[in-house]
């Protein structure tokens, strides 16, 4: 089965919950301000609140849509985990690019209110900033709780396409662990836990918040703790890996990228636990 709706559709963000307004419908420019966001607690507490994943990547810069001055999007521009992830797209300086780790609209702003919101945070990127190449990846797989509540349909770069993105494909395919929450506890978080690395405890806090043991004092034996805590708790699922779009700020760096494969136009089918 093929999922249509988030093409059909563009999705929006409230307290953790997904909702979606038509494409088609324009934004009313005349109220709303783009602004660099100065600050991290502004942008983070906002993210935090409205992205269902209520996580924030490490930002370099943060952008804000407002209406009448109050806080009604944020992007994120962020520094991924790996060089390679920017490397591999741009030739350029890895500090001339980044990655768009957070979109977040509140429900309020009008349909096509994504692409007039993007294009002038790439504006303040290229002019304010020298950077050179953006790259961002859309999460086709949906995201359901225990109880089967869905907290994120998936999308496959609405937007991106909408905004003449370069599709790169897919990224790399993985397995998942899902919370019983629909979040995914990441193998960055596992990996804290099992070499007792600097974040670990917040990391086991995630697991302990749905009642398993605590985790042990010995390190020894957190391993053995987690691949537990696992078993009980998450839901292990296959995903085929996010789509991959990028954006040339720069003629020159667009001579560099290869021209666009096929637009993704379906979402991944519902998953099955492994």
């Amino acid at each position: 089965m093929q999922y249509t709706l988030a093409f059909a559709l563009n999705q929006r963000w409230c307290d953790g919950r997904a909702s979606y307004r038509p494409p088609t419908e324009p934004i009313k420019t005349a109220e709303y301000d783009v602004a660099e966001i100065p600050d991290d607690t502004t942008a983070r507490e906002f993210i935090m609140q409205h992205h269902y994943a209520h996580s924030y990547p490490s930002a370099r810069f943060r952008v804000g849509l407002f209406r009448h001055g109050e806080l009604a999007g944020v992007a994120v521009f962020s520094h991924p985990c790996s060089n390679a992830v920017l490397t591999n797209v741009f030739e350029a300086p890895v500090l001339t690019t980044v990655e768009l780790g957070r979109f977040v609209l509140l429900d309020s702003v009008a349909g096509n209110g994504e692409t007039w919101f993007l294009a002038r945070s790439f504006d303040i990127l290229r002019k304010q900033h020298s950077i050179v190449g953006v790259v961002s990846f859309s999460d086709p797989l949906q995201r359901r709780t225990a109880s089967g509540e869905v907290v994120h349909m998936g999308h496959f770069g609405t937007i991106y396409q909408a905004h003449n993105g370069i599709y790169l494909g897919r990224g790399t395919a993985r397995s998942l662990h899902l919370l019983p929450d629909g979040r995914v506890f990441s193998e960055r978080a596992a990996q804290k836990i099992r070499n007792s690395e600097r974040g670990w405890k917040y990391a086991a806090a995630q697991l302990e918040a749905f009642g398993v043991t605590t985790v042990p004092v010995d390190p020894s034996e957190r391993t053995e703790w987690l691949n537990s805590s696992l078993q009980s708790l998450a839901t292990r699922v296959r995903h085929k890996g996010n789509h991959k779009y990028a954006w040339p700020l720069n003629v020159a760096i667009r001579r560099q990228l290869p021209a666009s494969l096929p637009y993704p136009k379906s979402l991944d089918p519902i998953y099955t636990a492994l």
